[in-house]
């Protein structure tokens, strides 16, 4: 599928979405991950697992362990929400907003057990943060790096859309590393 197929499709997916089921989604994923913690353990969440190549996935981010992929979730997630309520009160995206999408969201170090509940805080800051921003969709609109430019709502929409890819990431990790 080309590129510009891919972006097409995507844009129209979240066109049609509402932010209602964009939340709902972004719960639904979080709650999934949740419930991998537990199947993991905790030395099985720390081992790395080279995953083959899969969609959103970039070859620097395929032999992660369970807990990079929190700790990338929870920078991505931190980013967008910055971005999202930039865009929803008219001002200009800084600071978290304004991330390298190929080095700035890579982990950090050994990620550990730490990392569950700052992915949790990530998760429930921003659909917190949601229940407070006015209209998100018809926002000033900035640049996704893949999907080109996305208003409040496309960010919205791409916060879940982001959590599922890492999911199946997540999910073919512990069929590797057998727990």
């Amino acid at each position: 599928m080309s590129n510009a197929l891919v972006r097409s499709i995507i844009r129209t997916r979240f066109f049609l979405t509402s932010q209602e089921k964009a939340s709902g989604m972004i719960r639904k994923n979080a709650d999934s991950y949740i419930a991998l913690t537990d199947r993991f353990g905790h030395s099985s969440a720390m081992e790395p697992a080279i995953v083959p190549p899969m969609i959103g996935v970039d070859p620097e981010m395929r032999r992660w362990s369970f807990f990079q992929i929190l700790e990338h979730n929870v920078i991505v997630n931190r980013s967008i929400s910055a971005m999202v309520e930039a865009l929803a009160l008219g001002k200009e995206p800084a600071g978290a907003a304004l991330i390298n999408p190929k080095t700035d969201v890579l982990p950090k170090g050994l990620s550990g057990p730490e990392q569950v509940q700052a992915f949790l805080s990530s998760v429930d800051d921003y659909l917190a943060l949601i229940s407070t921003l006015p209209e998100l969709r018809g926002t000033a609109e900035r640049p996704h790096p893949v999907f080109g430019p996305f208003d409040a709502h496309k960010w919205h929409c791409m916060f879940g859309l982001h959590l599922g890819l890492h999911l199946n990431q997540a999910r073919k990790i512990l069929s590797l590393v057998g727990k």
